[in-house]
């Protein structure tokens, strides 16, 4: 899919990419995830990619001038395995002592953000107006193909909550919850 329109610019879009890196279980998630919601239908200004690890080239892909921007990635925040969360505008965390900003194996959404507002910074760009991370609890990041029962039964309500935030905008952090109003899954 281009990620430009006919006028040459990304300006206007939004860019759905899934985060992660397959051969670690539930760290799938983002790319399953993105996997299923490339089948649905969306509006012609979307763009859904399967960045994996490549989170690099997913920075420099969002410097096109993206006005939305959401992340589909495992997420470890305390909850339930298969807990799906919707971040509003998350903040890179800054770096640690001794941490690089550039590591190919581990280019979290933080890490993402990260080196987009360095690269921004640089080029005079700027990061998208609308910042999402649609999130699952992971149950194993353990090396091996394949998602965790709870979060393989949570990637239908992370595209649900996608579809949401493409046909409303904002929403509010948390727990998401399905259109019906039933709670996240926690298995």
């Amino acid at each position: 899919m281009n990620p430009t329109d006919v006028s040459g610019n990304a300006h206007g879009r939004t860019l759905v990419a899934g985060i992660g890196n397959i051969f670690l279980g539930d760290d799938g998630f983002g790319v399953e995830a993105v996997r299923r919601l490339a089948r649905q239908p969306r509006p012609d200004d979307v763009d859904v990619v399967d960045t994996g690890v490549r989170g690099v080239h997913l920075a420099y892909q969002v410097l096109d001038g993206y006005r939305r921007l959401v992340l589909l990635d495992a997420t470890a925040r305390g909850g339930e395995p298969g807990t799906v969360y919707r971040i509003e505008d998350p903040r890179p965390a800054p770096d640690g002592p001794g941490e690089a900003l550039i590591d190919g194996h581990r280019m979290t959404p933080g890490a993402v953000l990260s080196l987009l507002d360095a690269l921004s910074t640089g080029t005079g760009g700027s990061r998208p107006e609308q910042v999402f991370v649609v999130g699952c609890e992971p149950a194993c990041l353990d090396e091996g193909i394949g998602l965790s029962e709870p979060v393989e039964a949570a990637v239908d309500e992370a595209v649900g909550v996608v579809l949401e935030i493409l046909r409303n905008g904002r929403q509010q952090d948390g727990p998401a919850q399905q259109a019906a109003g039933h709670a996240a899954r926690n298995r």
